[in-house]
């Protein structure tokens, strides 16, 4: 039975583990509509004719450096973004991107002169930032991260007083603001001023060690071991950092923040042989990669297989949920895994459009105890409401302990899917004709609109989206085999190139 609250944000292939099987006993799945979150649903502009396109979207706002993310829009948009926001002082931090000093300079020279203060945390993670704005009683924030973006690419978000992701009318007023260019700046005597603050890391840690579903004294008596891949960014320090306030042995895999990335920004299988081999290597426990920003954790098992993204949040969410029952929210992305973990538990699961906005949204709508996104996001409202990589971690770790198995063994107790995850060109023709040509392709499937099309028939979907933050379309797909999981990805490629 499908009723109505519907996200997930997904990217590259299935992992070493490669498929899942559902039981029979799946909740109902229940889709609520809400309000689109983001400045225009995933589109893209062009600065000009010969630039890159710049991506406007639920996920902020995020181009090419010195191509369609110049000092001028990066300034202009900061100054829009102040202007449009309550009283108080505006929380700055940024992941280890080679452009992000200038970027910085840039957006917090627009804040300055909008008359805002700013508040300067350095080199921090996403979900440290969201959490100092709550700490500081800030107007809000702007994270400087493309997250999974190639190296050339960065991005402003922008947080609410709450140290969330923007609502749709808060975004589109920032938006019109910008583009009309309307008293964006101050005279002398209103200008803003700046200050440091370096405490942001530990005040995240503290809340992710203070989550009831952490048994800390048993954790730190099991002495683990653990291989992280901090991608060469901010997540190399915080992740290492918790992992030993919890008695962790860590092996780092480049953990020093310089952005000099030597892999592929997505943790995603096929992106984490070295991880993998320090595992080995270490007789680690279990392996994590993040991205550049630390609100995804992929994880790699004792063996040194890569489990691929989907598991992070089913593991995660299962450890909560062997403590608390309550309502859980994903994204239409998202693996069946969780329909499934959400059954034995005897508890709702809501599904959103993709994006971490929504899924923040659908998660105070219903109560949600636990929720995220397949892409390795988990967001624990006890923390903060938002995706985070170290509290994902801490759960991992927790898991291992309670249930007294490897991970290998706790990714076995879960059903099995095969599911990919592939990009395709924007076609040149509207959606509606492209929706439309899939929807012949597949009938008799049950179709979703609520972000982008989504197909469904007993054990396979499939979920076929423009992004919001890269010029592509995302075909996410999922059943229980290899070989129709392949055959749906091709018949979906088929609508888009045709």
């Amino acid at each position: 039975m499908v009723r109505g609250c519907g996200s997930g944000r997904g990217y590259g292939s299935h992992g070493a583990y490669g498929s899942v099987t559902l039981g029979p006993s799946a909740p109902e799945i229940n889709l609520c509509p809400l309000q689109p979150f983001s400045f225009g649903r995933g589109l893209a502009y062009r600065a000009s004719p010969m630039t890159a396109p710049l991506m406007i979207s639920v996920a902020g706002v995020r181009g090419i450096v010195g191509e369609s993310l110049t000092p001028p829009l990066l300034t202009a948009f900061a100054a829009a973004f102040g202007r449009s926001l309550g009283p108080g002082a505006i929380v700055v931090g940024r992941d280890a991107r080679r452009s992000g000093p200038m970027v910085y300079r840039a957006v917090a020279a627009g804040l300055l002169a909008a008359g805002r203060d700013v508040i300067d945390l350095g080199l921090a993670t996403t979900p440290a930032t969201q959490v100092a704005v709550e700490e500081l009683g800030a107007a809000g924030g702007v994270i400087l991260t493309a997250s999974h973006n190639p190296a050339e690419w960065n991005a402003l978000k922008f947080l609410s007083a709450r140290g969330e992701f923007l609502d749709a009318v808060s975004g589109q007023r920032v938006r019109e603001r910008y583009e009309s260019g309307d008293e964006l700046w101050v005279g002398f005597e209103s200008l803003g001023a700046e200050r440091h603050e370096s405490r942001a890391d530990e005040w995240h840690i503290a809340r992710v060690l203070g989550l009831e579903y952490l048994d800390l004294e048993a954790i730190r008596g099991r002495g683990l071991t653990v291989a992280v891949d901090g991608c060469a960014s901010v997540g190399g320090v915080a992740v290492p950092r918790l992992l030993r306030a919890l008695g962790t042995n860590v092996v780092e895999v480049d953990c020093v923040p310089d952005g000099r990335f030597t892999r592929e920004l997505e943790p995603l299988p096929e992106h984490l042989g070295r991880l993998s081999s320090a595992v080995r290597e270490a007789r680690a426990d279990f392996g994590v990669a993040v991205d550049p920003d630390a609100d995804r954790a992929a994880l790699v098992d004792e063996q040194g297989a890569p489990l691929g993204e989907e598991y992070t949040l089913a593991l995660a969410t299962r450890v909560v949920l062997e403590r608390h029952r309550g309502p859980v929210v994903t994204n239409l992305s998202t693996s069946r895994m969780m329909d499934s973990v959400c059954a034995q538990a005897h508890v709702a699961l809501h599904r959103t459009p993709v994006g971490e906005a929504h899924v923040v949204h659908g998660m105070r709508a219903c109560g949600a105890i636990v929720g995220g996104e397949g892409n390795g996001g988990v967001i624990v409202p006890a923390a903060h409401y938002g995706r985070d990589a170290l509290v994902a971690v801490a759960l991992v770790c927790q898991g291992l302990i309670s249930r007294h198995k490897s991970l290998r063994a706790l990714v076995q107790d879960l059903p099995r899917y095969v599911m990919l995850k592939a990009k395709a060109g924007r076609p040149a023709v509207p959606w509606e004709r492209t929706e439309a040509k899939l929807r012949g392709l597949f009938p008799g499937y049950l179709a979703e609109v609520a972000d982008g099309l989504r197909l469904s028939h007993g054990d396979e979907w499939l979920h076929v989206r423009p992004s919001g933050t890269e010029p592509i379309v995302r075909i996410i797909v999922e059943s229980p085999n290899e070989e129709r999981t392949g055959a749906l990805v091709a018949m979906a490629r088929s609508a888009l190139e045709g």
